[in-house]
């Protein structure tokens, strides 16, 4: 079977509450101890498979889980084991999976690790023990089942302590079951997790504290795909594996750059794809996303830009003589993670869920007329291309000339045209594209430099009335700023040669 559910992360002033409320009712309590087996190499975490046994009162259940469509399915297969002795562990199998989704995968793993599934030698690697408070309700047209956990999981000697919800659609509508997932996280200011319990103790067992970033993968298209909605639709699907992963992370605590960098890549991909592709299907957009989206990129940006002046351009002024300078004093940047909990955000992020999620099919009407067919999203995805292409050429020749606003300009366009191209890749040839796609990278890195020197020197301008000494940095900078357009011009006079994939 394939699970859909969400889960959230729960601020310790709020577990209480959360608690009290899934109690409430028929709800039922139990313990849940479970061991998690892979080999010794990692084959199944390698494909994101896990492989548990848990107990659950007085049995034990064998159970398999497989990434399924998105991020927030899951292939999952049970079977319940055989009564045992209280002291007796059940050992896991892989046949117990056999002729099943998730079975498959495993055999696939395997084989892919150079392992026999017919002999082949687990290992526990880390478990859990956790109280789990459940209770099922109706909400709309769907039956949810709520479920508290707390407790840990553990490798060794290492533990994390968990406090989650999840919320997992039984029966019914998942649109029922989102709008049930907006209540309670407004309710109790819960956050969106992808982190399984699985991946904490994989990390436990490694020593690590956070997962690795995650960088944007191509939609699930092919050539055949010519549907504006479904095109859409895979796009933000894409573009939310990217946000949720890196954002889990970061509401964690995590101030890694590169966690932070790939999330505002995933917010500035999404922002894209809505802008671009609006026409494909746009009633499926709500216009209340970009003000969300925008301000938590703004907010990330800005941390960004300070570590940017502090390590890497303040360097370079040291190295030719420039005199130290005193920053003015500056309201203290909101910390990452309190950007991602941010309600608007997340709400977002829930309303970009459900729009992924398909949509009920029209029932022909009395008079027996049918739904038009969707009209060709390739014809729409050539015209934005083909316009987006032509204002970076076009601008590009007279680069040089441009302020700085509007050199900034080119390089969001060319962003655009850049993450455009490669969502539509699959739909005109994956080859072509990227042969067009890879003469955009000189000219990306170029106006990258180029604008991220302008932001410099506007921070050293503003800071100028509080230290003349900011001044010799403006200055420095500034003479620098000719050649290095000079330098973007040509790159983009690349980018005119290179030939359109989509034609």
């Amino acid at each position: 079977m394939t699970e859909f559910e969400l889960k959230f992360q729960i601020d310790p002033q709020q577990r209480a509450a959360v608690e009290a409320a899934v109690s409430r009712g028929r709800s039922h309590v139990a313990r849940l101890r479970a061991r998690y087996f892979d080999t010794a190499d990692g084959a199944l975490a390698a494909e994101r498979i896990v492989l548990r046994l848990r107990k659950e009162g007085r049995t034990w259940w064998q159970t398999a889980k497989a990434p399924g469509g998105t991020l927030l399915e899951r292939h999952e297969h049970n079977v319940e084991l055989p009564p045992a002795s209280a002291r007796e562990v059940p050992v896991p199998r892989i046949e117990r999976h056999e002729g099943t989704p998730v079975g498959a995968l495993i055999h696939d793993a395997l084989r892919k690790a150079g392992h026999d599934a017919r002999a082949v030698e687990l290992v526990a690697l880390y478990g859990t023990d956790v109280r789990r408070t459940t209770r099922e309700m109706r909400t709309g047209d769907a039956l949810v089942e709520l479920a508290f956990d707390h407790g840990e999981v553990s490798a060794g000697e290492r533990s994390h302590a968990l406090c989650e919800l999840e919320i997992e659609l039984k029966s019914g509508s998942p649109r029922s079951m989102l709008e049930l997932a907006h209540r309670w996280r407004n309710r109790y200011a819960l956050w969106l997790d992808t982190v399984s319990k699985s991946a904490r103790g994989e990390r436990l067992a490694s020593g690590a504290r956070f997962g690795d970033p995650v960088k944007a993968e191509p939609p699930r298209l092919d050539e055949r795909s010519d549907d504006g909605p479904e095109v859409l639709c895979a796009v933000i699907k894409t573009c939310l594996s990217q946000i949720l992963a890196n954002a889990s992370e970061v509401a964690a605590g995590s101030t890694e750059p590169e966690h932070v960098h790939q999330l505002r890549i995933g917010i500035r991909r999404l922002r894209t794809g809505l802008r671009e592709m609006e026409a494909l299907a746009p009633t499926l957009i709500d216009p209340a996303w970009e003000p969300a989206l925008v301000t938590a990129f703004r907010a990330l940006g800005r941390q960004r830009d300070r570590d940017h002046l502090l390590q890497d351009v303040e360097p370079r002024l040291a190295a030719v003589g420039a005199p130290p300078i005193a920053w003015a004093d500056e309201e203290p940047l909101p910390a990452p993670a309190d950007v991602v909990r941010n309600a608007d955000f997340q709400n977002a992020l829930l309303d970009l869920v459900a729009a992924t999620l398909p949509t009920e099919q029209a029932e022909d009407d009395t008079a027996g007329n049918t739904p038009a067919p969707p009209a060709s999203a390739r014809k729409a995805l050539r015209r934005q291309l083909t316009k987006l292409h032509h204002q970076v050429v076009r601008d590009g020749q007279r680069y040089e000339t441009l302020e700085p606003h509007a050199q900034h300009r080119v390089r969001k366009r060319l962003k655009r045209l850049r993450y455009l191209g490669e969502f539509v890749a699959p739909l005109f040839g994956t080859r072509d594209a990227k042969r067009y796609l890879k003469k955009l990278e000189p000219a990306q890195d170029a106006l990258g430099q180029h604008n991220d020197n302008a932001v410099a020197i506007a921070a050293y301008r503003d800071n100028a009335p509080h230290d003349g000494r900011s001044w010799f940095a403006a200055g420095w900078l500034s003479a620098r700023q000719p050649a290095s357009a000079a330098e973007c011009r040509k790159a983009l006079d690349e980018v005119a040669k290179a030939k359109p994939f989509w034609k």
